[in-house]
């Protein structure tokens, strides 16, 4: 099996989404109506409209990766929520941004793992602090999440301690729950295989033990590496996603770059085993040297060109994380023009967005 030989392209909205509609006629509760002026609802969607994914949950108002951020966002409208996945020291796979946990749990308040703080060299990189690979699931349990960035946004921080690290089925239970997809992201596969914890065979035996391993069914699972996706892609019929940032190269193919892999050769070989394009977002809208976005680049329509997709990559309402053009005042931390940003991905011809702040986007997609 290839990835060719995937029904319908299951990135697209059409058939990913569809899918959802008997379930949700038959066991799902409503979904809890989104804010005036939101998109539908997911499991009644305008063929092509574009896919919403509320990026780690709704991170912009809750602390990441906890099901309260992926409840919320469920609420807000997105049509997929997105979990990062690692890995714990007997093989269940939890949702955090990194498997050092030092920085998004209270781990630092546990005297009793005070000595499992260590450094790790981690896809190059000497990284300090606990990791999740040296935690059983039952000791990460008695964690509490924090917020990641309480500098950026220090309101999070009143949730801070409330919420466990969710496991990857109770997020698939939630999502099936409240008629939504998921979409996993494998967080430094070639690592986790080098100790023995592989991500893969877990993560298709969670969907599999769901029953959503199909290629109708609403998952899409995403990777930054290469030979990952290629081993999924023989293991799994969900669509899968290449993610491509604006500098550097997967991780598994030193010499190979991100930059090489958005031209025309490069997303051709891409689509040989994946579906879509998980972009960031300055490969799209490419910044000038004061900072502003210009024309779009041939990047989405490139993708087109080879039946891939293109979901882009992170939409968040700071001025800091926005092209100058699209800023308000000059506090970093304070509100941009985020529906402004929105409009112009979507000018430019995304088929997805990721966002911290789904509301916002979702409004967006409500005008049409």
């Amino acid at each position: 099996m290839t990835s060719r030989t995937r029904a319908g392209l299951g990135l697209a909205l059409a058939t990913a989404l569809t899918s959802l509609a008997p379930l949700a006629a038959t066991s799902v509760p409503a979904v809890a109506a989104p804010a005036a002026g939101a998109k539908p609802s997911a499991v009644e969607p305008s063929a092509g409209e574009p896919v919403l994914v509320g990026h780690r949950g709704a991170s912009g108002y809750r602390p990441e990766h906890t099901l309260a951020a992926y409840e919320l966002a469920i609420e807000q409208g997105a049509d997929y929520i997105e979990p990062d996945l690692v890995a714990t020291k007997d093989g269940v796979l939890v949702a955090r941004h990194e498997n050092e946990i030092g920085g998004t749990t209270d781990v630092a308040d546990h005297p009793e793992f005070a000595d499992r703080r260590t450094t790790k060299v981690i896809d190059g990189r000497a990284v300090t602090g606990w990791f999740t690979e040296d935690f059983t699931y039952r000791e990460l349990r008695t964690l509490r999440a924090m917020e990641r960035l309480p500098q950026v946004r220090p309101d999070n921080t009143a949730y801070d301690g409330e919420e466990r690290i969710p496991t990857l089925d109770q997020v698939i239970k939630l999502a099936r729950r409240e008629g939504v997809g998921i979409y996993p992201e494998t967080k430094h596969p070639t690592y986790f295989d080098s100790i023995g914890l592989s991500l893969e065979e877990p993560l298709v035996a969670a969907l599999e033990k769901r029953k959503w391993a199909h290629a109708d069914d609403p998952v899409i699972i995403q990777s930054f590496e290469v030979t990952n996706l290629r081993e999924l892609d023989t293991m799994v019929d969900v669509p899968l996603a290449q993610l491509v940032d604006a500098s550097g190269g997967p991780t598994d193919l030193p010499g190979t770059t991100y930059a090489s892999m958005v031209t025309p050769a490069g997303l051709a070989a891409i689509a040989t085993y994946a579906d879509g394009l998980g972009a960031a977002k300055n490969l799209v809208l490419p910044r000038d040297a004061a900072g502003r976005t210009g024309a779009p680049s041939s990047v989405v329509p490139d993708a087109h060109d080879v039946g891939l997709v293109v979901h882009v990559w992170t939409l968040r309402r700071e001025n800091q994380f926005m092209a100058t053009d699209f800023r308000i005042g000059t506090d970093p931390n304070a509100p941009g023009d985020l529906a402004a940003e929105t409009r112009a991905f979507l000018d430019a011809g995304v088929d997805g967005i990721f966002s911290d702040n789904p509301d916002v986007v979702a409004g967006v997609l409500a005008e049409g």
